[in-house]
């Protein structure tokens, strides 16, 4: 399947071609699937970090189609690793659905990259919900001895059985319905947040939700809050007009 124009530029910005093959699938809620891959030879070339996201190619009407998502349980060693899709309508998640042992999906690495909090932080405080829970859950992984205050926007029932990978002796998990695009998760961490703040130089705030309310409340926690701008990270996972076929990754 030819990438089109988008695979033509990522090309120029020396993006990486791999192919990946299903090596199974499993239903983690009615609206979350996990699929397992063994990753053609990617990982032994480029390693893995927390968050570290590849595109994946589909045909969509016979057009090229990429979203991003994270990758997961990455196992250099072994060459294998897996991604999570939030289900929703598209032929992104369609094909979630339908994946098989032995499917190949075509991919692309680039633009991927994370720079570690240095010092690590003193408490981690952390915005997302299903399309950014494969990257929240690298990132509490790559941290475990750090506290961190987790706000976790849901919209299905079933999303309080998705698996963050917390302790309950450290990490705290404030679930927020989705409600009015988001407002309802915007007003909880500006109310909130402000009076968890006791080692403002040592926080560390990371945003992946939606990318207006993203983008919301990195311009409140950089602005209002005065965070250093190497103590926010923040990336839009997806837009709610444009791509309703949200994803374990980013809409990009």
């Amino acid at each position: 399947m030819g990438h089109g124009w988008e695979g033509v530029v990522l090309k120029l910005l020396r993006g990486k071609d791999f192919e990946f093959t299903v090596t199974g699938a499993e239903d983690v809620t009615d609206h979350f699937r996990r699929v397992h891959f063994t990753d053609g030879g990617m990982l032994a070339q480029t390693g893995v970090h927390p968050t570290m996201w590849v595109r994946i190619w589909f045909s969509n009407a016979g057009k090229p189609h990429q979203r991003a998502y994270t990758v997961v349980d990455a196992d250099p060693a072994a060459g294998s690793f897996s991604l999570e899709f939030a289900l929703h309508d598209g032929c992104a998640s369609e094909w979630a659905r339908k994946a098989q042992p032995g499917d190949t999906v075509e991919a692309t690495l680039q633009g991927s990259g994370f720079t570690a909090p240095a010092p690590e932080p003193s408490h981690l405080f952390v915005v997302g919900d299903p399309a950014s829970l494969p990257a929240i859950n690298t990132l509490l992984d790559a941290m475990p001895r750090v506290p961190a205050t987790i706000w976790f926007e849901t919209t299905h029932d079933s999303d309080a059985d998705l698996p963050l990978r917390v302790d309950p002796a450290r990490h705290e998990v404030r679930r927020i319905p989705r409600r009015d695009g988001g407002a309802d998760l915007v007003n909880a961490v500006t109310s909130q947040l402000p009076g968890l703040l006791d080692d403002r130089a040592g926080a560390y705030v990371w945003i992946a939700c939606d990318t207006t309310t993203t983008r919301t409340l990195a311009s409140y926690v950089r602005k209002e809050l005065e965070l250093p701008k190497d103590r926010v990270d923040a990336l839009g996972y997806w837009r709610p007009v444009r791509s309703p076929d949200r994803s374990g990754g980013q809409d990009a």
